[in-house]
C-alpha cells in the first residue's frame, strides 16, 4: 500500500464520515430544520425564478449558472455508478442513510454557499470572487489556512477533476466505438480548451445549458423504466428502508450487509455524490450575480435536492426494480450494474444512453473543476494573469495525458486531496455558523395572516 492510500483511508476513515454527519445536523437543529420548514420559500426563491424573468445576469455569473457549474462538478458518475456500488457494497440500506446525508448535507451546503456570497470580493472587472478561501480570510482572518485550501482545490482539479474524467470519456468512446485513446483525449482537450478560454462566463452558460438537457434526458429515461416496472416501486422502497435497520443477505445468502457498513457506506457515498462541506461548490455560487447570502444558499439545498434526493433515487429505483427485484444481486457492480437494470427494459439502448449520459457528465464535470482551480489560483496569485494562462494551458495538456495513462492513482490522490480541502472548510463553517444562523434571519419572508 502505497503512503497516500494510506493516507487516503485515514482521511476519508470514520471520524471523517462523523464530522460531515455532525456538521450538517448542528446547522439543522441549529437552523430549526430549516430545510423542511421552509422548503416551499426556498423552491419559489430559487427554481421559481426562472420563470419570472430572474435568470438574466448583469455581473458575473447567474446564480442558476451558478448552481449549473457546481452540479457539473458533481453529477455524473457518482449519481449513475457510485449508487450501484453503494447498493452493491452496503445493500439497498445504504440509500437510506444517503437519503439522511443528504437532508443534514443541505444545511451544511447552505452554510458555505451563503458564507461564500457573505464574504466575495468583487474584482475591476465587476466580476465577483468566492468561496471557502475568501470565509477564511476575511471571516476568520486565517488566510494561511484559505491558501492551503486554494493549493489543495489546484491540485485536486488537475486529478478528479481532469485526468480522471478525460479517461473515463476515452475508456467509454474505446469500448463502444474502438476510437483511440489519444484521439478522444485530443477531441476532449479542444473542446475544454475552446470553453475555459472564455473564462468563467462561457463556463457558466455551457454549464447551464448540458446539465438541464442531460438531467432531464436521465430522469425522463429512469421515470420510462419506472413506469413500466410500476409494481415493483413498493417493494424497492420496503427492501430500502428494512435493510436500512436490518442486516440483509448478500446474492447467494452469504455473510451479508450488516447496518454499520449501510450506515457508512450511505453516508460516503452522499457526501461524494453532492459533496456537501468538501468546499469545491461555493466557489461557483460565490461568483453568482445574488441577490443576498440568504438566497444563494437556497440554491445550494437545491442543488443537493437535485443531486442525491432525486438522481440518485431514481437510479436506486431503477436497479431496485429490475427483474423483480432480483438483479442488484446478480455481481455486477458500478456503471455495468446500472446499464444492466436500464437493459432489462429498453433492451440495447440502455449501454448507448448510459454511456451518452456519463460522457457528457464526465466534460461538464471537467469545466466545472475548471472554473474551481481557476478561481482558487486567482486567489493564490491575484495579480497574474500569466498564472491562469500556464493553469488553462495544463489543464488542457492533461486532458490529454489522462485519456492514454491508467489513472487509478490518481483518484486516488484526488479523493486524498478533496478529503483535505474538506477539513479546513469544515473548520471555517463551524467557527463561522453564528454568521450563518445570521443569515437565516435576513431577508426573511413574512408570514400569510390568517384571514379573520
Amino acid at each position: 500500500m502505497n503512503w497516500y492510500q494510506w493516507l487516503e483511508d485515514f482521511v476519508w476513515g470514520p471520524w471523517m464520515v462523523a464530522l460531515l454527519f455532525g456538521i450538517g445536523l448542528y446547522f439543522t437543529v441549529g437552523s430549526g430544520f430549516f430545510q423542511l420548514r421552509r422548503m416551499g420559500e426556498v423552491f419559489r426563491s430559487t427554481l421559481g425564478g426562472l420563470f419570472s424573468g430572474q435568470r438574466e445576469s448583469k455581473g458575473g455569473i447567474s446564480p442558476f449558472q451558478a448552481v449549473s457549474t457546481a452540479l457539473a462538478g458533481t453529477m455524473g458518475t457518482g449519481n449513475i455508478a457510485g449508487v450501484a456500488t453503494a447498493i452493491t457494497a452496503g445493500g439497498p440500506g445504504a440509500i437510506f442513510w444517503m437519503w439522511v446525508s443528504a437532508l443534514f448535507g443541505m444545511m451544511t451546503k447552505y452554510a458555505e454557499v451563503a458564507l461564500a456570497v457573505q464574504y466575495r470580493i468583487t474584482g475591476p472587472g465587476g466580476e465577483h470572487k468566492g468561496g471557502p478561501m475568501y470565509y477564511m480570510e476575511k471571516g476568520l482572518g486565517m488566510k494561511p489556512l484559505a491558501a492551503v485550501f486554494a493549493a489543495l482545490c489546484v491540485a485536486a482539479s488537475f486529478g478528479i477533476g481532469n485526468m480522471a474524467q478525460s479517461n473515463s470519456i476515452a475508456e467509454s468512446a474505446y469500448a463502444a466505438a474502438g476510437v483511440p485513446p489519444i484521439l478522444t483525449g485530443t477531441a476532449v482537450a479542444a473542446v475544454v480548451g475552446f470553453v475555459v478560454v472564455g473564462g468563467g462566463k462561457r463556463i457558466g452558460k455551457v454549464a447551464e445549458a448540458i446539465i438541464p438537457f442531460l438531467s432531464i434526458l436521465y430522469t425522463g429515461a429512469c421515470l420510462y423504466v419506472l413506469y413500466c416496472n410500476w409494481g415493483q416501486i413498493p417493494a424497492a422502497f420496503s427492501l430500502i428502508f428494512h435493510s436500512a435497520f436490518h442486516p440483509v443477505a448478500a446474492m447467494g445468502g452469504g455473510l451479508g450487509y450488516g447496518v454499520s457498513q449501510a450506515v457508512r457506506l450511505g453516508v460516503a457515498r452522499g457526501v461524494f455524490s453532492n459533496e456537501a462541506g468538501l468546499g469545491s461548490a461555493p466557489i461557483a455560487h460565490g461568483a453568482a450575480d445574488a441577490k443576498s447570502p440568504r438566497v444563494q444558499g437556497m440554491w445550494g439545498i437545491v442543488e443537493v435536492f437535485l443531486d442525491t434526493i432525486l438522481c440518485c433515487t431514481l437510479t436506486t429505483l431503477v436497479i431496485l426494480t429490475a427483474e423483480e427485484g432480483k438483479l442488484w444481486r446478480c455481481g455486477l457492480d458500478g456503471a455495468q450494474l446500472t446499464t444492466a437494470a436500464f437493459g432489462v427494459v429498453m433492451g440495447d439502448l440502455s449501454g448507448y444512453l448510459v454511456a451518452f449520459c456519463m460522457l457528457f457528465f464526465a466534460l461538464a464535470s471537467m469545466l466545472g473543476w475548471c472554473f474551481y482551480g481557476e478561481k482558487a489560483l486567482e486567489y493564490l496569485f491575484p495579480h497574474s494573469g500569466r498564472a491562469i494562462g500556464i493553469y488553462r494551458f495544463g489543464f488542457i495538456a492533461l486532458a490529454v495525458v489522462g485519456a492514454c495513462v491508467r489513472v487509478e492513482e490518481i483518484w486516488n490522490l484526488s479523493d486524498l486531496l478533496n478529503g483535505l480541502m474538506a477539513v479546513p472548510n469544515l473548520i471555517a463553517l463551524a467557527l463561522l455558523s453564528p454568521v450563518v444562523f445570521g443569515t437565516l434571519k435576513e431577508g426573511k419572508a413574512p408570514r400569510r395572516k390568517k384571514k379573520l
